[in-house]
């Protein structure tokens, strides 16, 4: 599908379909106001017929009108100004697209005058929608013998008047890099996990760094992490037939002495909890516990694509958590990166154990922060369900910055306090610290026991267990947050530091 930009007079644009909107109590657009001059009144007579409204979501199809070039008009309703929304607008986007599919059309105008969002930012407004749309039109069909019927909507247009349209050109850029990025990282959440081992999202890296000269990728093997001493990493793939993986990726579109961002991915190829088995049902799900690991790849694919003008690097921690004869053990005791030991009392609580030598390994690239992403605890779920991400961090600014990206991409994150009252429930008698905490606050004894491995750099975590997969139905599949989070993040530290380069980029 080819996005494209136009200032044209929406009457003369020739196209299969022109999206315009009606506000509450029939109140015309300006383009809907061309639109009803042009034909000679039949907007209004629609609203005069008592058949539309423009309530929120409402959406009325019209054919072969006299005076515009578009042998048809999709008059959508915009609803009240309070009723805009991201998750209105979302929604909007959303039916707009599902009426497109059915209608099986090769082009489309959107001209919704800006009036579609309740913030009044082109950039904005026009990245979501290009993001939005990207993700409505995706198809899984990777392990299907019968593949997905090629899209037949080719050509996807977004109206804007001349003063809007360097906003929304750039937004359009980055729109589609960030889309590309979240579609990467679905298609590998959604792969089973007898295919997308830990070897094969090495394999998807070093793909990745051919495709771009700006990244380069190193991949750390079972024999390189034992010298290094990630013992608490390779505990948890002992169980495993397949090896476990140390995966950087570095972007360098920044100065070369610059500080990197730094983004590290759990990749937990498949989760069976190891010797303290999960449940069996909906295990199948836990292909999805590499979804850190998904994100921050595709973070990488976007901020490639867009040629940030920052240093990033991503480190994935890749591992299959299975209950083998060598599997690690309740109550086994192994010595981390850092020197500190753990106790294992349960071998579910395995991400930690993963992350903990990643962020240990990061401290090399004296990095100006570092985000760790994964699907870390249930009880984040229990916590903010599967609207926000869990987050914490030990840098107040850090996290700051991250909930105002999360807002402005519409990919959102919640706080929740790491306060020392918290560590005292990792104490071990055994070690220096246990990898559970109990049954209360999960998640924050989960940041806290990262928390000790983070104490030279400023450090976020983000626990999208709630939100990187959608269970059951036909809608079931991984989702590709937080990378629209992580990117907004990065475009804001690449303005920070170099604003010249960026130029309209700036929202």
């Amino acid at each position: 599908m080819f996005f494209e930009i136009l200032t044209d007079a929406v009457e003369k644009i020739s196209t299969e379909c022109i999206v315009i909107g009606v506000e509450a109590k029939g109140t015309l657009s300006p383009t809907a106001e061309k639109v009803n001059t042009a034909t000679q009144g039949a907007i209004q007579a629609l609203i005069d017929s008592g058949d539309f409204s423009g309530t929120a979501g409402e959406q009325q199809l019209l054919r072969n009108l006299p005076g515009i070039s578009s042998s048809r008009i999709l008059v959508v309703g915009l609803g009240k100004k309070d009723e805009r929304k991201d998750r209105h607008y979302r929604k909007l986007i959303k039916g707009i697209n599902q009426t497109l599919a059915k209608l099986k059309l090769k082009s489309v105008a959107i001209a919704l005058d800006g009036l579609a969002s309740e913030q009044a930012d082109p950039y904005r407004q026009t990245r979501l929608l290009t993001e939005w749309t990207s993700a409505d039109f995706y198809q899984y069909d990777t392990t299907k013998s019968k593949k997905a019927d090629p899209l037949s909507l080719e050509q996807y247009v977004i109206v804007l008047s001349k003063e809007d349209v360097e906003f929304g050109e750039s937004a359009l850029l980055d729109g589609v890099a960030i889309a590309n990025g979240i579609n990467a990282a679905r298609e590998l959440g959604n792969l089973p996990g007898n295919i997308c081992t830990p070897t094969y999202l090495a394999d998807k890296a070093k793909a990745l760094a051919t495709e771009f000269d700006t990244l380069k990728v190193k991949v750390l093997d079972e024999e390189k992490m034992e010298k290094l001493g990630m013992h608490s990493l390779l505990s948890v793939g002992h169980g495993s037939v397949q090896p476990s993986k140390l995966i950087i990726i570095e972007y360098r579109g920044g100065k070369k002495d610059e500080a990197p961002h730094v983004l590290v991915g759990k990749g937990i190829t498949f989760d069976t909890g190891g010797i303290s088995l999960k449940p069996g049902a909906a295990m199948d799900e836990m292909k999805y516990d590499m979804c850190g690991a998904s994100s921050v790849i595709g973070t990488l694919e976007s901020v490639a694509e867009m040629q940030l003008p920052i240093n990033v690097t991503a480190v994935v921690a890749a591992a299959e958590n299975m209950p083998g004869s060598q599997a690690t053990k309740p109550g086994d005791v192994v010595t981390t990166m850092s020197g500190q030991t753990v106790e294992i009392l349960n071998t579910d609580a395995e991400g930690r154990l993963v992350l903990c030598d990643a962020l240990t390994y990061v401290e090399r690239f004296k990095p100006a922060s570092v985000i760790d992403v994964a699907t870390l605890t249930g009880a984040c779920i229990v916590a903010l369900g599967h609207h926000a991400s869990g987050l914490l961090s030990n840098n107040e600014t850090l996290a700051e910055s991250l909930l105002k990206a999360g807002d402005y991409a519409s990919d959102r994150a919640w706080p929740l306090p790491l306060w020392d009252e918290y560590q005292e429930l990792l104490d071990s008698n055994f070690a220096d610290m246990a990898n559970i905490g109990g049954r209360s606050a999960g998640t924050i004894t989960a940041a806290c026991f990262l928390s000790r491995f983070t104490k030279n750099y400023p450090w976020a975590h983000l626990d999208i267990a709630g939100t990187a997969w959608i269970s059951g139905g036909k809608e079931k599949g991984a989702t590709g947050r937080c990378v629209s989070l992580l990117c907004q993040y990065l475009i804001d530290q690449a303005e920070l530091a170099d604003s010249d380069a960026l130029g309209d980029r700036h929202h």
